[in-house]
């Protein structure tokens, strides 16, 4: 039986079955294109609120922003350890969608009161949020067809 690497990062057997990696590090998550963009995404939401927000926004939509972009990446790391029960896995990567979601709001809301002064800022960080939904809405459906519980 020949194993290959199907298009969402699956190692999948010639039956269609999702195998473990050989030898899969505590860390594999890390491997996973959406933890990748997710982090990054959070990250530099995180400095945005800090250099190019008004000061009153710290605490109003510039906390709620910044915690829903790094919702996004636990709940993908929540949902990678669980990933031995198909519907745990699929539960959280559900519940980073939402996050993914709801940062999308909160970017829009920001530039439309004027907080987010840089259209390019917020087209850019848009732009990226917008990229994770789809990346991690194509990761789920590939978790819904090939996962073997």
């Amino acid at each position: 039986m020949r194993n290959t690497m199907n298009d969402e990062g699956w190692m999948m057997n010639d039956m269609g079955a999702v195998m473990e990696e050989p030898h899969e590090a505590a860390s594999g998550y890390q491997r996973l294109e959406i933890w990748q963009l997710a982090r990054q995404l959070a990250i530099d939401i995180h400095r945005m609120t800090l250099d190019e927000l008004p000061r009153f926004e710290m605490h109003e939509v510039g906390s709620q922003v910044r915690r829903s972009a790094k919702s996004v990446r636990a709940n993908i790391v929540e949902g990678y350890g669980k990933r031995r029960y198909k519907l745990e896995f699929l539960r959280h990567l559900t519940y980073a969608l939402g996050s993914a979601q709801e940062t999308l709001d909160h970017l829009d809301t920001l530039h439309e009161t004027g907080s987010l002064a840089s259209a390019h800022k917020h087209e850019e960080l848009k732009a990226r949020t917008q990229l994770l939904i789809a990346k991690l809405t194509t990761f789920m459906r590939g978790v819904e067809l090939h996962h073997r519980s």
